[in-house]
């Protein structure tokens, strides 16, 4: 029963938002009474975290740090796997981090630390595979991949907005050519 709740919980969220994902809605989309979700979660607070966790997990972070894949390879699938994931849901739903970090990140401390520690987390998963192209040159040395990780993360959010208010991948598609066409290229090499 408590998966079916989190199922129901992740789907109400992704989908509705934190404030108008109701727990009544939640018991209803998981087929169980109201009262079962209060004797699995404390409160509305706490099934969040808990949704927030598995959103993390699902996000392919693990991906990032394949050596066996060339790290621009690895950066543009992870990108690509989200872009799709919102082409199939018709860019209505954005990124669960970022959702909830614009609708209660400053009415929770307790998601706000959850939301924090999920871009933290995704960011040193970007900054890896950045730190890997940079030692196979794959990449200009002089980028610093702490400050480009985060930059591609605040890129990539604001790509999502703009492609879920236009219903259009054309965001995304600025995203992958200025990202994998313009910042993330070899350095120029002196003439010999």
């Amino acid at each position: 029963m408590r998966e079916e709740i989190v199922n129901a919980a992740v789907d109400r969220f992704h989908t509705h938002g934190y404030n108008a994902a109701g727990i009544k809605d939640i018991a209803e989309a998981a087929g169980v009474p109201k009262g079962s979700v209060y004797n699995h979660f404390e409160s509305k607070e706490a099934l969040a975290l808990v949704v927030l966790e598995l959103y993390g997990e699902t996000r392919r972070l693990g991906e990032l740090s394949d050596r066996s894949v060339e790290p621009l390879v690895r950066l543009r699938r992870h990108f690509e796997f989200l872009r799709d994931e919102q082409e199939q849901y018709g860019f209505t739903r954005g990124c669960l981090l970022g959702n909830f970090g614009a609708e209660v990140a400053d009415h929770s401390m307790a998601l706000r630390g959850k939301i924090h520690e999920g871009f933290d987390q995704w960011s040193h998963a970007l900054a890896g595979a950045l730190r890997d192209a940079v030692m196979t040159g794959d990449v200009d040395s002089t980028v610093d991949p702490d400050t480009t990780a985060i930059f591609l993360l605040s890129s990539w959010e604001g790509a999502l907005v703009a492609a879920r208010s236009s219903r259009s991948a054309k965001p995304f598609d600025a995203f992958f050519s200025s990202v994998f066409d313009r910042l993330l290229v070899p350095g120029l090499r002196e003439p010999a």
